[in-house]
């Protein structure tokens, strides 16, 4: 088969002088910082998203995508590939905050993205939203909030996902239980006397169940990443994927990306598991009745599609006793979440308060005791 261009990611040229050029978030165009000249990103406007069909793809050995070549380093303590700043000579890795080895960068060959999030929060905003929320925390190291002083700790990041489209059919067992009630007796105590009293009692009658329910799933985002906690990216959801744009390295130039660590294959993996709890509620409803036992649920997947889109974030790893802590920030929305320490010496002068106030409430209320 033949395989379509291979691109190389570089940094992008200002057409008036040659600098390299940095995408300013929100902007249409990128501007000169040393002639001043104004160069205007081709803006295409994505019609209809056009999804690659995932059997075909996996079948035909991916040799009819079109692909790219990115210079990459890879971080030996966190296991993150990550494209390389231009014309840099020494650099920290921004998952994990270790020194990287620039000399050993790599060129990769990866699927090109079919879009891209550009970031629309700039740096200085994000970094406002990025102090509030440490100011929020209780009990943080006092260390913490004055690392809040230097807005070039923030990493502007393309994050790599996989988005999954898919219809499913699925066949199940299980009961359906419908509630029935039924009157009681028993014997309680008044006034010290025994008492026979009736109650209500809900009971449960089951029946079994089985059928075949349908779902359609659409853009299932799976982060193609291992870099990052999934409990805090899931959070920064949602993303406003109806403003996605074509791929263009203008939107990258100044910021970094990082390479996908799971294939597309495992991606779908992953995909399933999201779209489980989904296909599971919708046997339920199938089941109707007051409640349900679900026995065994077999699905098969088909018209399955897929896209591979970037989406940006503000990046700051942290370290704090020899422990790494990560911020992330959405570089739309300005949603903030991340890992954070815990002094602990302001959480034992609390405790310490604690227990000095409980000893001297203790020591009045016996006092009040005594005759």
């Amino acid at each position: 088969m033949e395989e379509k261009n291979t691109e190389t990611c570089s940094a992008i040229k200002c057409v008036g002088c040659g600098a390299s050029l940095k995408f300013s978030p929100g902007k249409s165009s990128l501007a000169c910082e040393y002639c001043g000249a104004e160069n205007k990103i081709e803006m295409a406007t994505v019609g209809v998203i056009e999804e690659i069909d995932f059997e075909r793809f996996l079948a035909e050995n991916i040799e009819t995508v079109d692909k790219q070549e990115v210079n990459t380093v890879h971080c030996k303590n966190c296991d993150a590939t990550t494209t390389l700043k231009p014309n840099v000579t020494a650099d920290n890795c921004p998952f994990c905050a270790t020194p990287l080895v620039v000399k050993e960068g790599s060129t990769t060959k990866i699927i090109k993205p079919k879009y891209v999030l550009p970031f629309k929060m700039e740096q200085k905003a994000a970094f406002e939203n990025f102090k509030k929320w440490v100011g929020s925390l209780w009990f943080a190291p006092g260390n913490l909030k004055a690392y809040t002083q230097n807005a070039d700790k923030l990493n502007g990041m393309y994050l790599p996902y996989w988005t999954y489209d898919s219809d499913t059919s699925s066949n199940y067992t299980g009961q359906r239980g419908t509630y029935y009630y039924v009157t009681e007796t028993y014997t309680t105590t008044e006034n010290g006397k025994p008492v026979t009293k009736t109650r209500q009692v809900q009971q449960t009658r089951w029946t079994p169940a089985f059928g075949t329910v349908q779902n359609k799933f659409d853009d299932v985002l799976v982060l193609a990443s291992k870099s990052l906690p999934e409990k805090y990216t899931n959070v920064l959801e949602p993303w406003d994927l109806q403003n996605l744009s074509d791929f263009n390295e203008n939107f990258l130039s100044g910021f970094r990306t990082e390479c996908y660590q799971i294939d597309l294959k495992s991606g779908f993996d992953k995909a399933k598991s999201i779209m489980v709890e989904t296909i599971r509620e919708t046997v339920r409803k199938d089941i109707g009745g007051d409640t349900q036992q679900i026995s065994t649920v077999n699905t098969s997947y088909y018209d399955t599609k897929f896209k591979h889109i970037l989406l940006p974030i503000w990046l700051s790893a942290y370290r704090y006793n020899k422990k790494v802590y990560r911020f992330m920030i959405n570089g739309r929305t300005g949603e903030v979440q991340g890992e954070r320490p815990y002094s602990a010496l302001k959480i034992a002068m609390l405790v310490i308060v604690i227990l000095a106030a409980l000893a001297l409430a203790l020591y009045f209320y016996k006092r009040s005791q005594q005759p």
